[in-house]
């Protein structure tokens, strides 16, 4: 099954937006979710600063800041084409 992690942080109002916006696009397609809060993780906030949120795929950043559940769902269908 298809992976997504949903980088972030508490008080970040994309990052709000991004997780409707994964919600979303659960709803369209099967994936299972994790979300990583980056503040706890010396090491990814180092790495995501203030690109969050940001969107993995199986490992690999597909998204950040700014996007919606259709983009999502089309990044997920050429992971699963």
């Amino acid at each position: 099954m298809t992976r997504v992690t949903l980088y972030g942080r508490p008080g970040c109002h994309l990052c709000q937006d991004a997780r409707a916006a994964v919600a979303a696009a659960r709803t369209r397609r099967d994936f299972t979710l994790e979300e990583v809060d980056i503040s706890l993780d010396p090491r990814l906030a180092r790495r995501y600063g203030e690109r969050i949120p940001v969107v993995a795929i199986d490992g690999t950043d597909a998204l950040e800041l700014r996007f919606g559940p259709d983009e999502l769902v089309r990044r997920l269908d050429r992971v699963n084409a």
